[in-house]
């Protein structure tokens, strides 16, 4: 019973916190399958690569230091930060290859994904090994859930940040900018683990966490309004050479596409689908060399194209009801 309702403790509060992250990426939603196995990549995947990762670190470390107590707590903040972030962030570069990694806004996602996932085992793990009273139990479930998991969350999610802005940038960016990206996860979980490691600093170490969810909150914000206008802005040039209504522009770049009577209902979800992929292609489009870019010039086609039919199965270019 005592480990079911761990289980629980682990599992409820980060899947509503995935589910959060992923809705709020409104104007264009990652593929949920995609998310799902970023997710799992970190309560998994990650989870076993630190743990060996760090079993590695700790058997060289010993061969210079023999104090079990400096072993652990060198261990807890330097040996754990480095791990964890680079065994989270691992899978994180395969998925920054996928196409439908487009922004920083989809590495913010995939990112926090994956620290969720991470986050979840390990606190499942925390929960069956020092919750030994009932009210020592709550408080760990309390701490974990909304500090510690949270940021092994933000810390994936910065890396991932950095992944998607650099993914469409110069090849030097595209190296720098990720590992910009992985030393400042690795020092949110350092200063972290640190400050908590001891009872006069902790509450430094709670303070801490809670100006980074907010700054953390606030960037995605951005990010996802900076996904707004980037809409307008390619749209825009569409609406001008015809290929869509001025009229569609304020609800193709808002949260009124959810909205009805402002398009015929029988080609609502495919259009809104279709001109926000088109809007991100653009965008790609103008970064891309080779390969890529004629990938992506296909794409613009024939997302173009797509559009125009379904105005044309209304018979009216408003497409209006």
């Amino acid at each position: 019973m005592f480990i079911f309702i761990s289980a629980l403790a682990a599992i409820i509060p980060m899947v509503t916190y995935l589910l959060f992250i992923w809705w709020f990426d409104r104007y264009e939603r990652e593929p949920f399958k995609l998310v799902l196995l970023n997710y799992l990549w970190g309560s998994i995947g990650a989870i076993i690569f630190s743990i060996l990762g760090g079993m590695i670190f700790s058997n060289i470390l010993s061969q210079f230091i023999s104090n079990k107590d400096e072993l652990n707590f060198l261990g807890t903040i330097i040996t754990a930060p480095v791990v964890e972030e680079i065994t989270k962030g691992i899978f994180l570069l395969i998925t920054v290859t996928s196409r439908k990694f487009d922004n920083m806004t989809d590495g913010i996602v995939y990112g926090g994904a994956i620290g969720l996932g991470f986050g979840m085992t390990e606190n499942f793990l925390y929960f069956i090994s020092f919750g030994t009273t009932v009210s020592d139990w709550i408080a760990i479930v309390i701490i974990r859930t909304l500090f510690s998991a949270v940021m092994h969350c933000v810390s994936t999610a910065t890396f991932g940040a950095f992944l998607g802005y650099a993914k469409f940038k110069g090849s030097k960016h595209r190296i720098l900018l990720p590992l910009i990206g992985l030393t400042l996860a690795i020092l949110l979980h350092f200063f972290w683990n640190y400050s908590v490691s001891f009872k006069s600093t902790a509450l430094i170490g709670f303070f801490f966490m809670f100006i980074t969810i907010i700054i953390f909150l606030a960037i995605f914000t951005a990010s996802v309004k900076n996904d707004k206008k980037l809409i307008f802005a390619e749209l825009l040039s569409e609406a001008e050479l015809g290929n869509i209504s001025f009229d569609h522009l304020q609800f193709l770049s808002s949260s009124k596409r959810n909205s009805t009577g402002w398009i015929d209902e029988n080609i609502r979800n495919p259009y809104i689908k279709a001109a926000t992929t088109l809007a991100f292609r653009k965008m790609q489009l103008k970064y891309s060399t080779g390969k890529s870019r004629e990938f992506y010039e296909h794409e613009v086609n024939n997302y173009r194209q797509f559009i125009k039919n379904l105005i044309a199965s209304t018979g009216d270019l408003n497409a209006e009801k």
